[in-house]
């Protein structure tokens, strides 16, 4: 099974973001949080700094917007050149316009929802997306603690994508480290957003090495 470790720069020195992305170049992609102090309490970073992370990283980028009026403001990050961009289900006015808008453009179709957000709305849509991300915490915030209560969801869409027969991907994004990737794995997911478990670490290359092997041993406890 393809295990995918996405480092979230919103836990790397923001002053050194190139040298940062250098550290965790064995990863898979570079996990983006954009927020905007609107939809999520907090601000991170817009499009100036996402189209300099284009110039300079050597992986490809996964956008996660945090921000509201995702179907105006997603397909302007698809146009960097993104090789993903995720928006919040919580945030569209129309999923299936704008994650199609997206695909026209080039980028990988990602939906998120929040903790309490409902997935099953969103799991006859399958086919107009590449990947689903189940929020493992409430959004807007790094480094806190992983919610175990949103593994049910995520089996649910696990399930859902293997009976659909889609390669959709599975992603989790919140308080995750080698204390909790297992469960997520044994429950579906396959793409992992790790942010302080990774920048945290003295060597970044071991701990996404580390992580990868957790998430691939707990993925064969995984039966549908």
């Amino acid at each position: 099974m393809a295990v995918r470790i996405d480092p979230s720069i919103l836990a790397a020195d923001f002053a050194n973001l190139e040298a940062e992305i250098a550290r965790v170049a064995t990863a898979d992609l570079i996990h983006v949080d954009v927020m905007d102090n609107h939809f999520v309490p907090n601000l991170t970073l817009g499009l100036p700094v996402v189209e300099s992370l284009q110039r300079v990283s050597a992986l490809p980028l996964d956008l996660h917007l945090m921000i509201s009026d995702a179907d105006r403001w997603a397909p302007v990050y698809a146009e960097t050149g993104a090789y993903s961009v995720t928006f919040h289900a919580e945030a569209a006015a129309d999923v299936v316009a704008t994650a199609r808008r997206l695909r026209q453009i080039g980028a990988r179709a990602g939906l998120a929802v929040k903790p309490d957000t409902d997935i099953a709305p969103y799991l006859e849509l399958l086919p107009e997306f590449d990947m689903l991300l189940i929020m493992t915490v409430e959004p807007g915030f790094g480094g806190q603690s992983f919610m175990q209560s949103t593994m049910p969801k995520l089996s649910r869409a696990s399930e859902a994508v293997a009976a659909s027969g889609l390669d959709v991907w599975l992603q989790v994004d919140g308080g995750i480290s080698e204390k909790t990737i297992e469960l997520a794995s044994a429950a579906g997911a396959n793409t992992f957003v790790a942010g302080s478990s990774v920048f945290g670490a003295e060597n970044a290359a071991e701990q996404i090495a580390l992580l990868r092997e957790l998430a691939r041993s707990a993925a064969g406890a995984h039966t549908h």
